[in-house]
Parts: structure tokens; sequence; C-alpha cells
């Protein structure tokens, strides 16, 4: 191997640094120093790899920033700017008062997490990482409760997965049903599982109390406390509203241009086929075909460009929907470093997060060879009329769709927990008065 392709594997570590030692809490003196050491001279490696590679270096920065301008920016700033204007206006209060009886029991975080629940459903990650990361700082939530909550409210965009994955790259509309449950049930799945993590923590918040008469005027009271406690004028709130969401949105184009140009050194370095190599010992004896393993090396770094190699690999339809599952669930070192550094203010670890992402990905992939033997003869006369329109965006949704259907989700998933946690109230007062 030359010397510069042992430098750009080298320089792959130092997109580490920003994953892992966003927080680090109290290391001992020699073990910060070696610590120190070892990413410094990761990020000199890094430098060397750009010096000695500049073509690359220019072709995954100009596909980083295409794709931050064109698809990212555009897609995800209405839902930054409206996810911060609805915790201004006390929209989280409220829905934290009314669903405390529905969101403890089931995911033990706090009810003001249905929240973060729904826009990170519906709108795709990072946004759950970043609202959660203000429930944070607000007090809203414990530490372990954030934790909990940005390992299973981040998600894919819905559109992305209909239209994107199963339209655009497979062209087959009734795997929508596969990819797309498969994703949610697991992630549902690793939720209430995240439950009992942290049991015994120390830190506590106050509980609201269950009865059906109390929940709900609580919710109204604490709606109405939060308009009172805002005092800055509705220009002042807009505007601020506004230069949060531009912000987070830069710094999470930054990682997208980082993460594109690790992406060109390693493949040059060819680190992908080693990688793949190793995979294949993992998976081969499983049943996975060999043919896949470079695209899960790719999609390790970027689950776009290794869920397009997915289904171009030469590998049965039930491994490749596994696969694509696999790479959803894990969302890519792109993603997490911007989840790193949506958190970065807070006190929230990443460990438990880059851990759930793993336990995400196994259960994906169970989730989607269960589902696509009974699940897939169904979808198909459901699925091909309802999305035969959308064959036509080929792989990326149009920004409008993209808007029009998240923002439907959205509102339709706060309007369900509103009526599930509502039902939940009464069911228990009938319960008492039985």
């Amino acid at each position: 191997m030359s010397f510069p392709s042992i430098i750009i594997i080298l320089s792959f570590f130092a997109a580490l640094f920003i994953l892992l030692s966003v927080r680090r809490s109290g290391p001992k003196k020699a073990s910060g120093t070696i610590s120190g050491l070892f990413w410094t001279t990761c990020a000199v490696a890094f430098a060397a790899g750009m010096v000695s590679h500049p073509a690359e270096v220019y072709a995954g920065a100009t596909m980083g920033l295409k794709t931050w301008w064109n698809i990212v920016f555009p897609s995800l700033l209405p839902f930054f700017i409206v996810s911060e204007l609805l915790m201004n206006f006390g929209l989280v209060s409220f829905t934290g008062a009314l669903m405390e009886p529905l969101m403890r029991p089931l995911f033990n975080v706090p009810g003001c997490g249905s929240f973060v629940m729904c826009i990170g459903y519906t709108s795709g990650y990072p946004i759950g990482a970043m609202v959660t990361a203000r429930l944070r700082s607000q007090k809203l939530c414990t530490r372990i409760e954030a934790e909990r909550l940005i390992s299973f409210t981040n998600n894919s965009s819905p559109l992305f997965m209909i239209v994107a994955v199963s339209v655009g790259m497979f062209g087959r509309p009734e795997l929508a049903v596969v990819i797309a449950g498969s994703h949610y049930l697991s992630n549902l799945t690793l939720g209430f599982l995240m439950r009992f993590y942290g049991r015994h923590d120390s830190e506590t918040m106050p509980v609201r109390g269950y009865p059906f008469g109390s929940v709900l005027r609580r919710a109204i009271s604490e709606l109405g406390a939060a308009w009172e406690k805002e005092n800055r004028p509705l220009g002042r709130i807009i505007s601020d509203s506004v230069k949060n969401a531009v912000n987070s949105l830069l710094a999470i184009g930054g990682f997208i241009i980082l993460f594109a140009v690790i992406i060109k050194l390693v493949t040059v370095a060819g680190f992908i086929d080693r990688a793949a190599a190793a995979l294949g010992t993992l998976l081969c004896p499983l049943g996975f075909s060999p043919e896949i393993m470079p695209a899960l090396a790719s999609g390790f770094f970027e689950m776009t460009i290794g869920s397009k190699m997915v289904s171009e690999a030469s590998a049965p339809l039930i491994q490749q929907v596994a696969a694509v599952e696999m790479l959803l669930a894990w969302s890519g070192l792109s993603v997490i470093a911007q989840v790193a550094g949506m958190i970065s203010e807070t006190d929230i670890r990443m460990l438990p997060f880059v851990l759930a992402r793993l336990a995400h990905t196994a259960l994906a992939a169970l989730y989607a060879v269960f589902l696509f033997g009974p699940a897939l003869p169904q979808a198909q006369g459901l699925m091909v009329p309802a999305t035969a329109a959308l064959e036509k965006m080929g792989g990326s949704p149009p920004l409008l769709a993209n808007l029009a259907v998240s923002g439907v989700l959205l509102l339709l998933a706060i309007i369900s927990l509103i009526i599930i946690s509502t039902l939940y109230l009464a069911f228990r007062k009938v319960r008492i008065y039985l």
C-alpha cells in the first residue's frame, strides 16, 4: 500500500473526532494526553490526504455541497423553523402534559417527547436530535431521558423511503410497506426496550398525574403559562427561529461536505474494499450475498449512496431489502456526526445513541425478513396504484411533494397521539369507577 493511501486511511479516523470527542466527562490527565495526541495525528493525516488527492477532495466537496443546497437545505429548513416556532408558542408544554400518561409507561420519557417523536418520524433525521437537545437545554427532560429520545426518534424521511428508495431505486412501489414498516416498527421496538436504560438514574423530573380532568386542565394551563412567559415580540420570535434553523442547517451542511470528501478519499485508498471483505466475514455466513458487501461498506459512511448500490447489486430481493433496512437504520456516519453536532452544547452522550443505531440495524433487518413474505403480496395491490404517479419523480422527490407529505404526516401524527392519549385517560377513568 502506498504512503498516500495509508495517510488517507488514517484520515478516516479524524472524522471520529467529531463523533466521539464532542463530549468527554472528566478523563484522567494521562488518558487526555494520549487522546489528544491521537486525534491531532488523525487531523494531520486527514489534511495530508487532502493535499495528496486534491481532485478527489474537490469532487467530494462539490457533491456534498450540491446535496446540501439542492435537497437537504430546502427540505429541512421549513421544519426546523416550524419546530422552533411550535416550541416557542408552547405546543411542547401542551402536548407534554397531555401525552404524559402515554409516553411515560411506553417509553419512560416525559410527555414532551411525543413532539420529538412526531416531528422525527415525519421529517427525517437529524431533526429529532435537534428538538431533543432543545428540550434538554430547557430542563424539560433528564439526560437519560434525552438519550432515550434521540435513540428512537431519529428516522429516515417517509417520503425518502417510499419514493426515493422503493420507487426510484428499486422500481418496486410495493416495497414501501416492507421498507417503511420495518424501519418504524424496529425503532418503536427499540424505544420500548430503551425504557429500561438508566432506570436507576438519580436525576428525576416531576411526573404528572393521570386523572382525565386534571391532565387536560394542566395541559391548557401550561399552554397559557407558556404564552405568558414568552415576552418577545412576534417579529423577534420569528427572527430567532429562522436564525437558529439556518445555523443548524449550516452545521449540517459542513458535516455533509466533510463526509463526502472522506468517502472519496477512503474509496481511493481502497478502504471500501477492505471494509467489504471484513463485513463479508460477518454477514456471508448468515446468508448474505458477497455482492452486497461493497454497498454496505459505502453505506457505512453515507446511506443514500449505499442504498443505491444495494438496489443495483446482483442479489436476491429479500437480501437487498434487508441490506437497505440496515443502512437506513444505521443512517451513516454523516448523519451520526450531524447528531453529534446537534447535541454538542448539552450533556447528552453519544455512546448510547451509537449503540442504539447498531441495535436498530439488527432489528430492522430482522423485521424486513419477517415482513417480506407476508406483506409483499398484499402491499402490491395497495401501493402500486397509489404510487403510480410517483414513478415519474425518479430518485429524488420534489421539494413541494416532500413538504406537503411530511407536513400532513406530522399533523396526523400529532392528532393521532392526542386521540390515543385521550382514549387512554378515559379508559383509566372508567377503570377507577368500575
